[in-house]
């Protein structure tokens, strides 16, 4: 039996705020002069799970898996604050109405180089955890409620999902209007492009984060 205590999302969100605090004072030869959003990312992630795997016990998962810490049903997101973004798997257009399927842990940075020590520093600026049942679309979820507030069908539902372009024929049409009609999603606070993977957006939650349910500032 290991020793090192279980993490849980309280625990992440802790660790997540301390680690944040302390890698945006942290020079790394490694990153000076790269400009690649996805190597940032990799190198942080993958510093932020070895600081982590020290201290606790847990599925580290990788690409297969699909998501970070799949034990605890996270994943985590690292981009730039100059455009705040990130794809992750399309399963089906069900996730943009009901959310992922999974909670997100994203680390909003800004990135500099020091020319004097030929060093890069990321700055992280924010560290949001968004509760899985706010990632879905915001404009889909929102019409969504809108349309049952106002004694909407499933007519109407299809009309609208259709409209929103979701990569799904009438029979999934039909069976999203009947679970929507019994179980309204809660409001996502995503924006979620269409695509063979989906582009998520965090303006909004960067906004949100501690004003919303489910939306909360870590760092």
């Amino acid at each position: 039996m290991s020793d090192k205590s279980q993490l849980d999302i309280e625990v992440l969100c802790k660790e997540a705020h301390f680690f944040a605090k302390s890698e945006s004072k942290h020079n790394a030869p490694s990153l000076f002069g790269v400009t690649d959003g996805k190597a940032v990312g990799t190198y942080f992630e993958h510093k932020f799970k070895k600081y982590l795997l020290s201290k606790y016990d847990f599925s580290a998962g990788n690409s297969a898996s699909g998501i970070d810490f799949p034990d605890i049903g996270v994943d985590m997101k690292v981009t730039s604050i100059k455009q705040p973004q990130s794809s992750c798997p399309y399963k089906s257009a069900r996730q943009k109405i009901f959310g992922l399927g999974y909670s997100l842990l994203v680390f909003v940075y800004d990135k500099t180089d020091n020319e004097t020590s030929k060093t890069g520093q990321l700055n992280i600026l924010h560290s949001v955890f968004v509760e899985k049942n706010r990632t879905g679309d915001y404009q889909t979820t929102t019409g969504l409620r809108k349309i049952i507030e106002n004694q909407g069908n499933s007519d109407d539902i299809m009309a609208f999902l259709y409209e929103r372009m979701l990569p799904i024929n009438e029979i999934e049409a039909e069976q999203i209007a009947k679970d929507v009609l019994k179980s309204p999603p809660e409001i996502g606070y995503l924006t979620i492009s269409n695509a063979l993977q989906w582009r998520l957006q965090y303006n909004r939650i960067i906004t949100e984060a501690g004003k919303v349910n489910g939306i909360l500032k870590v760092h």
